[in-house]
Formats: C-alpha cells, structure tokens, sequence
C-alpha cells in the first residue's frame, strides 16, 4: 500500500506533485518517486510489501505506460500467469507490474477482473490520456480537484487541501451530512471544489479536457444478482480462500484479534496458514471500562489467541486524549467523530514498531452479514409496532424517565431502550436511518443556522434516495446493502485507511472482498438474522473451525469509553467549543442547541457524547480548514 499523486495540464504540475507526495510520506516511508511527461506528472510514496526490490518501485514505467499504484491485487498469481501464457514477459514479481500489463491488455474492459484494493492513475504516453481508477467497494481513496482541462488527484484531501486550500471553499452541506451520520459520505467531499472518485469506477482525462467516466463494478447490482440465486455454496470456503489471498506478502503480517466473532475468525484461519502468526488487541482503564459498563473482551481474544498458537499482543487505550484528538483529526482528512479510528491508529502503531507492516481486519461482516445491533432492532420495530398503545405507552414513559449514567457507571441497557425507542415506530428507511445517525431531523436543524435547513432536507434526502435504490423484496438485505454503500465506505473503510497509513501500515480487509461480497448476498436475510440472532449465517460458517464460546458470545464494541473521557479529560474542551468554538462564531452551529446537548449529557438523562465528540472532531477539522485558506 502506499500513496499517489499527480498533476495532469496543471500550471506548475511538477512541483506540485512534489509537494502532494511529500506530504502523503507517512503513507510510504520506504521510497519515493516521480514521473514526467510533458503535461502529466505522477508521485508515489512507497510502502514495500511485495517484491521488495527496485523491480516494484513506482511510478512504473514500461512499453509506453506508466503506472502510479496504492493498493493490493490479490489475484495477482493467476492474472500473472495467464497474461504470461499470452506472451508477457516479466521483469520482477511485484503486483504493480501484474497491474500495469493487464491494463495494456484489457483496458476498462478489464477492471472487473482485479480482485483487491487499488487506487491508481495510469498514463499512456502514445495518447496522451491519464485514467483514474478506483477498487469496486471503495476500500481505497482517490480525491482529486478539476480546473480547466486540468485535473490534481491525491491519496489523501489533506495533500490537496495544504496545496489548494486558499481556493477550496467548505462545503457546507458536507459538514451537515457530517453531524447526521458522524461522517462525510463517500458521494460528498468536505470542501465543494474536491471530489471522491466513486467505488467501482474510472475517469478518462484526455488532453483536449474531455472528460469520460465509466463504471465497471456495481453493488446493487451484485445485490439483486444474488437475490435471484437459487444454488448452494460454501461461505466457510469463500472466506477461508479470501483471508488465504489476502496473506500474500513478503513481510510480515498480522491480525487485529478483539475476541468477538469476526476477527477470532480471520485470525484463526490466519494461523491456520501462518502457524505463530501476531495479533493485537485492546484493553482500556479498568475505571474507563467499569464507567462505561464494557464487555470484557480481553479474555475471549486471550482465549482464541491460546486455541490457535498466536503471539497476542495488548495494547491499553488510556491516550491522552487532548493531544490525540487534533493528530487524528489531521489525519482522518474529513470530520470523522468515531473514536475507534484512535484505537486503530494506536494498534497500528504498535504493530509498526514491532517491524509489521500488515494487518488484517474483520471490518466489513457486521454490514454484508447483518451484525449490527441496528439491524435487529428494526426488524424488531415491525414487531413492536403491532403491540397496542396502551401497553407502549407506559414502557416508554418508564425508560424515559431512566437515567442512562449516574456519577460514578453507566448503564448500558437503558441507552439501547432510549435508542430503540427514538425509531421504533417510524416507517422503514427513516427507522433504518434514525438507528444509527446522531439526530433526527428537526434536531439537526435545530442545531443549525437556519439558513442550513435546505441543506439538512438535502442530506435527508440522500439517504432516502440511497436505501431506496434497488429492487431487493428482502428487508434484512435492504439494510445490509445501504450499510454497505454509505456505511461501509464513508466511516469504517474512510477511518481504517487514514488511521493505519497514519503509522504507516496496511490493513487488509478479507470480509470486504469482492467474492465474499457476492456470497453474502447469496444469503437472504432469514438466514442473516434468525429469531434474535444476527449474523447466523457466518457463525455456521465460523463453527468449522472457532469454538462455540466465541461464536455465540455477546457483541462487543470496537470503540471507545467516550462517556468517561467526556466526564473527565476532555469535559473543560467542550465547554470551550460549546461557548466560543469556531463554529458557533462563524454561526455554523446554534449556542443554545450546543448547551442543552451538554446539559442532557451533564445530568444522565441522555447519551450525547457520541454527539459531543463529533462536534469536537468537527471543529478541530473546521479550524485546520480555516487556516488553510488564512494567505
């Protein structure tokens, strides 16, 4: 994995692409390189895991095509050999060259055939024209910036913004998406001029400035694909060959293992093929834990770790939170408020101090396999809703009336009944959105300048138009596909690149595979949830080799104990925000509507410090967004 740049008809193209690569250098801190050719110019920032020689280094540059690359082709042993069979002669064993020849071959027309992660930018030097390409589920980022004829592009916003920022303007929708979900979607850029290139699609730049886009993966279309199929398969199988491929390296590489379900699996087929291979998990402040009524999930990870042979690595989360929270929220490029991107970057950190460059994550299976609570509480919800009033009605004014924390704990089970009851008599997609964003409508607007409420019905919309865009009869799948095109991309995929390329390391994400993407589809959602069981369907799969104990114990959380470093490390920050931030001066956010969210948090009433957090990450962003633009 690495990090990409370029310029293509830019005025000061080449320095340019200098400056974007030095500042993606913590994402490939083992080489760099530059490439020009008249009105294009390619970067790239080395992160070495296979073909460790000169033979791998970027931009690539062969027979009149060069190839700057992020990314890793796991199909890459048989592409090789049957681009051999058809006379291509290799001069090393890196991907990246597999990558540059199938291009010569194939084109567009062959982008579907790629099984990985990858974001890259090839340029033809007979044509003149320069494609960017990124992966079918948006594992890998690719912003870029137009002007004229001319296009920018970069790994990463923060590159683009340090070098364009004083003519990128915020945009402010974005950043009202950004308070609903906790996260910028994928199909919105934080600033108005920038732009994400969308999962499973391509850009041609030619030099006249024409532009064609094209589309060679489509999600919903493997969705409803698969719920046409009526033949049987192996999910074990299926994913037993995806975390195999997804080993491929020449480095070493290791598992992140919280004990729950999903990384238990991987890593114990992980050891499987690597007998003693690492793996790292977390622990918090036993205060921090108790405050927040955690899950013990030290010992289940301890527990599989001892089954399976791994060398188990632990690393305590007590961060100090007040220097973090800037750092990550540089590094996270757009207002991210899940704290979980601390405990990854931390992880990672640890990991690339121990010499490994490679992890593996179960990031993905709760979207694809219906694993979240959120998604049996709706389908709970249809049932609550045929329950007489009269009898709602008292259940609800109780947990009202219920404090989610006292001083000293808080208590977990009245959160998830206050959250349930927030959605649970609301119409499908409005439910399925209210389970899991920040506010409700007529909240995120309150919380606005009023000036914002188009903007709020926009994002709104969004969603609504999203979760509606597919034909699927299944409910259960409904919400598995909407997780994974706005979910899945815009925060898990988003905050697992920038916080592990943030230490410099890659992380591979087997559940997230085109293959295992195909199956999980295959499966319908009687099959995903049953009774109250989410997930059954991979913890079949998982029984072949994980013991019962750890398939069937309760969810845990890979988060954070937000409420106690609300209470205590950061509680004097969020005053300071809540009363003069930046925000609220520039008039983004109301004072008042801030106030009451403390005052709900303060007195135990209510939950807000996911909310707070958020807002914090928020203006942390927003400050770094200001300045750039400050000559």
């Amino acid at each position: 994995m690495c990090g990409i740049a370029g310029a293509y008809f830019w005025p000061d193209g080449g320095p340019l692409t200098d400056r974007l690569t030095k500042t993606l250098a913590h994402r490939g801190p083992d080489g760099s390189g530059r490439y020009d050719h008249g009105e294009v110019h390619l970067g790239h920032r080395r992160l070495s895991i296979v073909d460790l020689t000169e033979t791998g280094a970027q931009p690539m540059v062969k027979d009149g095509l060069a190839l700057t690359y992020n990314g890793e082709l796991y199909n890459a042993p048989e592409l090789r050999k049957e681009l051999e069979a058809a006379g291509v002669r290799f001069r090393g064993t890196s991907d990246t060259e597999v990558l540059l020849e199938a291009w010569r071959k194939w084109g567009t027309e062959g982008l579907h055939r790629l099984r990985g992660m990858f974001a890259f930018g090839v340029f033809d030097e007979r044509s003149g024209e320069l494609v960017l390409v990124r992966d079918q589920l948006g594992i890998k980022p690719l912003f870029l910036v137009r002007r004229g004829k001319g296009v920018a592009f970069a790994s990463e916003l923060k590159a683009l913004a340090a070098e364009l920022g004083g003519s990128l303007t915020v945009d402010d929708t974005a950043l009202v998406a950004s308070l609903l979900y906790y996260w910028v979607p994928d199909g919105r850029c934080a600033f108005r001029e920038a732009e994400k290139l969308p999962p499973g699609s391509w850009a041609r730049f030619r030099p006249t400035g024409d532009v064609e886009r094209g589309t060679f993966w489509s999600l919903r279309q493997v969705a409803e694909e698969g719920a046409a199929y009526e033949g049987e398969f192996d999910l074990n199988a299926v994913i037993e060959d995806s975390t195999r491929k997804h080993l491929i390296a020449d480095v070493p590489v290791a598992t992140f293992l919280s004990g729950g379900l999903d990384s238990s699996y991987l890593t114990a087929l992980a050891a499987r093929e690597r007998p003693g291979i690492s793996a790292y998990t977390i622990g918090f402040r036993a205060e921090d834990a108790k405050f927040e009524a955690m899950p013990d999930d030290l010992m289940y990870a301890k527990k599989v770790a001892a089954k399976f042979g791994v060398d188990l690595h632990e690393i305590e989360i007590a961060p100090q939170v007040l220097d973090l929270l800037p750092r990550m929220t540089y590094h996270l490029d757009e207002p991210i408020g899940d704290p979980a991107a601390i405990n990854s970057y931390l992880i990672c950190t640890a990991a690339r101090e121990a010499g490994v460059k490679v992890m593996l994550s179960g990031m993905g299976a709760d979207e694809l396999f219906a694993g979240y609570r959120k998604h049996l509480a709706n389908k709970i919800a249809v049932r609550y809703q045929r329950v007489p009033g009269l009898v709602r009605r008292p259940v609800e004014s109780l947990v009202d009336r219920l404090p989610v924390a006292t001083s000293k704990r808080g208590f977990r089970s009245v959160r998830f009944a206050k959250r349930f009851l927030s959605f649970a008599e609301l119409p499908e997609e409005t439910a399925f959105r209210r389970s899991y964003t920040m506010y409700d409508q007529a909240e995120l607007a309150g919380l606005l300048n009023p000036d914002l409420a188009g903007a709020v019905d926009d994002v709104i919309t969004e969603h609504a138009d999203t979760y509606h865009d597919n034909t699927l009869s299944d409910f259960v799948n409904r919400m598995c596909l909407a997780d994974s095109r706005l979910f899945l991309p815009g925060l898990n995929l988003a905050y697992t690149d920038r916080s592990s390329m943030a230490a410099s390391t890659e992380v591979r994400t087997p559940f997230v595979d085109i293959e295992v993407v195909k199956a999980a589809f295959r499966i319908p959602g009687d099959k995903k949830i049953v009774k109250r069981q989410g997930k059954m369907a991979l913890k079949e799969a998982a029984l072949s080799i994980l013991p019962a104990e750890i398939v069937h114990r309760p969810k845990g959380l890979f988060s954070a104990p937000l409420r106690a470093w609300m209470s205590r490390d950061l509680a004097p920050l969020v005053r300071e925000v809540t009363n003069e931030g930046e925000l609220v001066k520039a008039g983004f956010l109301r004072r008042e509507a801030l106030r009451k969210l403390v005052d709900e948090d303060a007195s135990g009433q209510q939950d807000r410090s996911k909310h707070l957090w958020h807002i914090l990450t928020l203006e942390y962003w927003y400050r770094g967004a200001v300045s750039a633009r400050t000559p």
